[in-house]
């Protein structure tokens, strides 16, 4: 009997007992792409040989190299997205702590273009 406190720990997949498909990231949307990858090569090899080992190897083997490459590009999407998100979260920070003081960035960019106004009186924003 559970009480009202305890929750319950949702129950994982674990495809052939190795692979977690849940917690993994791109794990689940990889073996779906290699799936039917497999089952469209497959039956098209089966179509155009009529033969069933080969056309059976031929999916085995689309399904291998859908789901490694579909796994591994969005293994790289995925690192670049942090990547970006680790860029922004510095960006923020550095922005909250140099907000106000002479360090802060949007002043410099401000104070540099009002220096060359002041060096080049004559001079239009198209000459720059």
């Amino acid at each position: 009997m559970s009480t009202e406190g305890e929750t319950e720990k949702p129950k994982s997949f674990n495809l052939l007992g190795i692979l977690d498909v849940q917690n993994i990231p791109c794990a689940r949307d990889s073996v779906l792409y290699g799936s039917a990858g497999a089952l469209v090569a497959g039956v098209g090899h089966f179509l155009a040989t009529s033969r069933v080992k080969r056309s059976f190897d031929f999916g085995v083997g689309s399904f291998l190299l859908t789901t490694l490459g579909t796994w591994m590009f969005c293994r790289y999407r995925n690192a670049k997205l942090r990547i970006q998100h680790r860029m922004v979260q510095e960006g923020m920070k550095n922005k909250v702590m140099y907000e106000g003081t002479k360090m802060d960035p949007t002043k410099k960019a401000d104070r540099s273009s009002r220096d060359n106004q002041i060096d080049n009186p004559g001079s239009t924003a198209r000459e720059r």
